[in-house]
């Protein structure tokens, strides 16, 4: 109970600092990143989604605009081959016809997921965690593979995070059972050190999508 809770304190004073430090470090980011998408596609600057968080407890999850306005509507009311794509793919698209020319680049260098640092700051996500998944994603992904049912509780035990053992491992499309067996063993580890090599990997994860 005692490494938990020191794990938790100095894991939510981590989250703290670096979400200070990176929002003032890429504050033009803040700045340039809403005028482009004004400028690239009509539209809201910002788009929020409904995430399961720690304990079950869904919140907004903020990120940069990098779709059509009417991306969600679009999948899940529009069109079914894409829907079927969608989910035939673990809840991904290789190529996504709904992003827009900025978009690809915001995620080619993951841009699109500064907003997440408010999240970050507000407790419901982490610098480190697992995905943040859709509660629907969550429901239909155990349906499909029964064996990840056992690793969800150790999953929703911990606060997702911004970047995690499966985002660093070095493989862009990842299977959900491959994903939700590395999140609940990076949540059952409960260390302060596997979060920091998480955190020197993430940089060069990211530029590798280049």
């Amino acid at each position: 109970m005692h490494e938990d809770w020191s794990f938790d304190v100095f894991k939510r004073l981590l989250d703290v600092c670096l979400a200070l430090i990176l929002t003032a470090l890429f504050l033009p980011v803040w700045i340039v990143i809403p005028l482009l998408i004004t400028f690239d596609s009509p539209g809201p600057i910002f788009y929020r989604h409904r995430r399961v968080g720690k304990n079950g407890k869904e919140f907004w999850m903020y990120k940069f605009r990098s779709m059509v306005p009417d991306a969600d509507e679009i999948l899940f009311k529009k069109d079914k081959r894409l829907l079927k794509k969608f989910k035939d793919g673990d809840w991904k698209l290789e190529s996504d016809p709904r992003i827009t020319t900025l978009g690809r680049i915001m995620r080619s260098i993951t841009i699109d997921e500064f907003p997440q640092l408010l999240n970050v700051l507000k407790g419901e996500m982490s610098m480190v965690g697992p995905r943040a998944y859709l509660k629907k994603e969550l429901e239909e992904q155990q349906a499909k593979y029964p064996e990840t049912r056992q690793w969800i509780k150790n999953i929703l035990s911990i606060k997702p995070g911004i970047t995690g053992p499966w985002q660093t491992s070095g493989r862009n499309i990842v299977p959900f059972n491959v994903r939700a067996k590395m999140d609940a063993e990076y949540a059952r580890k409960k260390s302060m050190l596997e979060d920091i090599r998480i955190l020197v990997k993430t940089p060069g994860a990211m530029f590798s999508k280049w």
